[in-house]
């Protein structure tokens, strides 16, 4: 039985009103107190957990906690969504790749130890519209408020994780999510980081968490996603090691006697004089409010009732608040250390000392921003496969913060922007249909005005092989980041200008997981590129840069064997300032199967990566960035290890012996540094460079509690 529901006008209006009112609401409710009981979610579609006869009269027996002849034992259902977006996950479980290591898969490098500044070694540029920092080294270990999980789930879920390396390296996290009531579910998120690393003073200390609620009223009528993000990573400097030499000398096996470029033993044997630490808050709310007729619909003994909103138009209103701060010290600076940016007669000169209450070297930059839009929406279409179109305002404040000294002597730069944006979106959520969509963002007014971002795809799902294609463009034209525009401390202040950079992408790749394969193009055009240049200054390229990639995946599979193959192509012009290895590979032998009635199943074998020969980025601490070098090239071993991973129910872990290779090979070395001129006075000047960690022993877990 089906009936249609109008509403009447006097709701409309309080529904309307509680649109702007529930974002706040929501979020306050959740932050003071979360109940102790757990509702079981019953589907999304339905009306909660009511008995309802022909009549209408409801009876809540959601509390009635004696009526146990009720109680279900349901299987744990957990997925999750992210903003924008219509399509579900679910948690990935799986042993096949479990060993890799976090955050540098499938082709980023650290600078050779965890939690240190990372590159990714498959180009990828900035897309800049609008104001930023321009401080990226550490996003590969934060959360991002805008690429948070929206979790929904039957019953209390949470996942701990905890790895354990040589040398105390350890990264630990916990995440747990539960339903408040079905339609209303909230998630909690942290990530401890902490490697003290294999060389001096390299020591990376992390805190990441992350908060997220979401809430879909049982009329549908009513959407609401919020998330909130705190990052904080803390990474002493060692400059890189002084003489690579060493790394072949049998006196070193200790590698934290090799010489490094800011060691000071009159500080400390643990800790650098040199420091760089970035800290940012963020905070994220959409809601919405959907306009259309309802259908409301009753099961077989009509018990209960599901809602069926068929969409005919909604408003969207989107707050971005986020604050972000960078903080450079050096307590014992060396005059030539700062000799690209600024000639000062400093205490700490050619020597290896420390004087409490010496001359200092500090850079403190702070954004604060606020971005709110609003949107408004159509749909077109079956309410399971709409098209969707938007087009909208939206109002945003920045403002940037230096503070050379750290005692008040302040200089800001206050910025407010105005943009519009518009967007169609259609996904395709079963097999067989065809996906695609357009999004604009163009700023009006402002300082950033004429910045703006096109991208637009189109796809389809095959319904036969389980697999889907894209082929898509997109378009950025903007400005350089604030830390490239000015860099200041008590000793200088440089201030630059560029024009604005452009950057044009092609892109296809297309997919099979019945055939276990997935590929793909990209190719970009960047004209006026801003970048670090071998100076350690920022600098622009004018000329138009072509920059090719081509990637493909295949795994063969015989009986319980797989071969695990990745491989990616880049090519780019000469005379551009931008290094790639040609050719990178990964390569992933392993014996996978079930045992003892398949409660226990493992994934065991070896690993193999490689790149070849190339110029790799240099790494200033001192800016904080990796910088264009064109002196230093770098021939890598292939990387080995060996693993073991196992699951038993919901407890996943694994033991690997990584970097074999180091048993008959010298550490790679990963990126060179900043020159070291008279090194500890002795009139010699050097180039460090990062290396490689030495053969090590890796451990780690995952285990799901589910209530």
């Amino acid at each position: 039985m089906a009936c249609k529901f109008y509403p009447p006008k006097h709701t409309i209006l309080k529904n309307y009103m509680r649109f702007f009112q529930g974002g706040v609401l929501c979020f306050i409710l959740l932050t003071i107190a979360v109940p102790n009981c757990v509702f079981g979610q019953l589907n999304t579609s339905t009306g909660g957990n009511m008995a309802t006869n022909r009549n209408g009269t409801a009876k809540d027996t959601t509390h009635n906690k004696s009526n146990t002849t009720t109680w279900k034992d349901e299987e744990a259902n957990i997925s999750y969504e992210q903003l924008g977006s219509a399509r579900k996950f679910t948690p990935d479980t799986g042993l096949h790749t479990f060993q890799r290591r976090p955050y540098t898969a499938p082709w980023y490098r650290d600078l050779g130890n965890p939690g240190s500044p990372a590159c990714n070694l498959m180009f990828t540029p900035e897309y800049r519209v609008g104001p930023t920092l321009g401080y990226h080294i550490n996003d590969i270990y934060r959360f991002q408020p805008d690429s948070l999980n929206y979790y929904n789930t039957n019953r209390p879920y949470s996942v701990f994780n905890y790895q354990l390396g040589s040398k105390l390296e350890q990264v630990a996290g916990l995440m747990h999510t539960q339903n408040i009531r079905p339609n209303w579910n909230f998630m909690v998120e942290y990530r401890k980081t902490n490697a003290p690393g294999f060389y001096k003073i390299q020591r990376n200390n992390h805190d990441n968490f992350a908060l997220t609620t979401n809430f879909k009223s049982l009329d549908k009528h009513y959407v609401l996603y919020c998330g909130m993000v705190y990052n904080k990573e803390q990474h002493d400097e060692n400059g890189g090691i002084v003489n690579d030499t060493e790394l072949d000398n049998s006196a070193y096996i200790d590698r934290r006697t090799i010489d490094a470029a800011y060691q000071n033993g009159q500080y400390s044997t643990s800790r650098s004089t040199v420091t760089n630490m970035q800290r940012d808050f963020g905070l994220l709310l959409q809601h919405s409010y959907t306009f259309g007729p309802l259908d409301t619909t009753y099961n077989a003994d009509s018990t209960e009732f599901s809602y069926r909103l068929k969409p005919r138009f909604s408003i969207t209103h989107k707050m971005q608040l986020s604050t972000e701060k960078h903080l450079y010290k050096d307590l014992a600076p060396d005059s030539l250390r700062y000799i690209s940016l600024f000639d000062a007669s400093l205490g700490h000169s050619g020597a290896s000392y420390y004087i409490p209450g010496g001359d200092s070297v500090m850079t403190q930059q702070k954004w604060v921003w606020v971005d709110n839009s609003v949107l408004l929406n159509g749909f077109i279409g079956p309410d399971s496969n709409q098209l969707r179109f938007s087009a909208g305002i939206g109002n945003r404040f920045d403002q940037f913060i230096s503070d050379p000294t750290q005692t008040g002597g302040l200089n800001r730069n206050r910025i407010v922007s105005n943009y519009v944006t518009a967007e169609i979106q259609k996904e395709a959520l079963k097999g067989g249909e065809w996906n695609y969509g357009a999004k604009a963002t163009f700023f009006v007014t402002g300082q950033y005005t004429d910045n703006i971002n096109f991208k637009a795809s189109i796809g389809r799902d095959f319904k036969k092989d389980n697999g889907s294609f894209v082929l898509g463009v997109e378009q950025n034209l903007g400005d350089g980041p604030y830390s490239y525009n000015n860099y200041l401390n008590k000793f200088a202040t440089l201030s630059y200008g560029y024009n604005k950079e452009s950057v044009t992408t092609l892109f296809g790749s297309i997919e099979s997981r019945k055939l276990r394969f997935s590929g793909g193009v990209k190719n970009y055009v960047l004209s006026n590129y801003i970048y670090y240049s071998q100076l350690e200054r920022p600098a622009q390229y004018a000329p138009a840069i072509n920059l090719a990639q081509a990637w493909v995946k295949k795994v063969f599979k015989a009986g319980n064997w797989f071969l695990d193959n990745e491989l990616v192509y880049q090519q780019v012009n000469d005379g551009a300032p931008i290094n790639v290895p040609l050719l990178m590979g990964r390569n992933q032998l392993s014996f996978e199967r079930p045992m003892f009635k398949r409660a226990l199943k493992i994934a065991t074998g070896i690993e193999v990566r490689y790149n070849t020969s190339y110029k790799p980025s240099g790494y200033s601490a001192v800016l904080n960035q990796f910088f264009y070098q064109n002196k230093v090239s770098v021939t890598n071993t292939p990387e080995l290890s060996v693993f073991l991973n196992f699951r038993v129910k919901h407890f996943r872990a694994f033991i690997m012996v990584d970097q074999l290779q180091q048993l008959f090979a010298t550490n790679a070395i990963l990126f060179t540094g900043s020159t070291a001129y008279n090194f500890n006075g002795s009139g010699v000047n050097y180039t460090p460079v990062y290396a490689m960690q030495n053969t090590m022993l890796r451990f780690g877990f995952s285990w799901v509690l589910i209530n």
